[in-house]
């Protein structure tokens, strides 16, 4: 996301600098602690302190950030901050605020403590409620994340946090049935989820509702995440197993493929900030039923697919739905255009430059 939108700023003219670190995993073989030109977006690839730290436990610390930070950041106009539990997040806010440069916040989806509660506790304590105070707007890509903003940061304005949706960008989608083939389906209807195994998607709900559906296929595309032998016990036990394709993770073109090749795309999630999954299938022009606890619910319209509870019957209901009238379904991906968010994150710098 970080790329289009800098991309798109630098061709309506701006100078745009974006600091982030040598890598996650793994270093990156390119230039340290000095600008770097990227398709003319001027970057700095900080060196991290310890890749056991970036990779194993999400503490990027780039230490030649702060002296370049401290000499730099007053030259700018605005600050639009990524993630908003890190390092350089801290040192960023803490710079801006000293030089009054104005930023705005994106937690993309981390703000909930369900996961990793300790850790990002101790770090509000230290820094995120700070930097969340400090920020002129703050970014949520849907109600439901907003809500975890209000709850976790109780001192957040209303009119300060805007909601955008997140941008989906596709590179050629694949002529259909290339994905039925390799898996063997023929002409059968396939109901399709791809995402993570994890309890929180709401899989045994999925698998419940399609219990009774033998005229249909269930795919199952994702990396296991503390999850899979329970939902392979599920299904056992209500004899589906056999009716089930797990196809483990899916990348590019196959994960493309897959979308494209099926009936319905299914987001069975008890919980989901935003689901950008929701996002590409509708991209890639495949009806979905997605349940009201995803944030990317309300930017679904009519003719996209349907929202239901997180219910057994709900999905059942929805997928038939979907299923029985697919020709009536026409998705339309425009609202997450790339260009038509970076448009309006220019709006939202204007907004700011222009109340102060």
């Amino acid at each position: 996301m970080v790329y289009d939108l800098a991309s798109w700023q630098v061709a309506e003219g701006h100078d745009v600098t974006v600091y982030t670190t040598d890598g996650f995993k793994r270093r990156l073989d390119t230039e340290k602690n000095r600008p770097v030109d990227v398709d003319g977006i001027r970057t700095y690839y900080f060196r991290n302190l310890s890749m056991y730290l970036t990779g194993n436990l999400n503490m990027p610390i780039p230490c030649r950030l702060p002296s370049v930070a401290a000499r730099e950041i007053g030259g700018f106009d605005i600050i639009h901050i990524h993630e908003h539990r890190t390092f350089l997040a801290a040192v960023t806010s803490i710079l801006a605020s000293r030089h009054r440069v104005p930023y705005i916040v994106q937690p993309h989806g981390s703000v909930p403590t369900m996961t990793r509660s300790f850790i990002k506790n101790i770090f509000d304590f230290m820094a995120g409620r700070r930097i969340m105070a400090g920020a002129e707007r703050v970014v949520a890509s849907s109600e439901i994340e907003s809500r975890f903003y209000r709850k976790v940061y109780p001192f957040l304005k209303d009119d300060s946090i805007i909601r955008v949706p997140n941008p989906v960008k596709l590179e050629g989608v694949p002529q259909g049935g290339a994905f039925r083939r390799k898996w063997g389906l023929g002409d059968e209807r396939i109901v399709l989820y791809i995402g993570r195994i994890h309890e929180m998607k709401g899989l045994d709900l999925l698998v419940r509702a399609y219990r009774e559906m033998d005229e249909v296929k269930l795919v199952i595309a994702g990396p296991d995440d503390h999850y899979l032998e329970g939902l392979r016990a599920l299904m056992d036990k209500l004899g589906v197993s056999g009716r089930v394709i797990m196809t483990g993770p899916l990348y590019g073109m196959d994960k493309l493929g897959a979308y494209r090749d099926a009936d319905v795309f299914v987001l069975p999630s008890r919980y989901e900030s935003f689901g950008n999954v929701v996002a590409e299938a509708i991209s890639c022009g495949t009806p979905v039923v997605v349940t009201s606890k995803c944030g990317v619910s309300e930017w679904i319209e009519p003719s996209d697919g349907v929202i239901v509870e997180p219910s057994v019957e709900g999905l059942r209901k929805g997928i038939y739905r979907v299923l029985n009238n697919r020709e009536s379904f026409r998705p339309s991906a425009e609202k997450f255009d790339p260009d038509i968010i970076s448009r309006r994150f220019q709006e939202v710098y204007v907004e700011v430059l222009s109340s102060r």
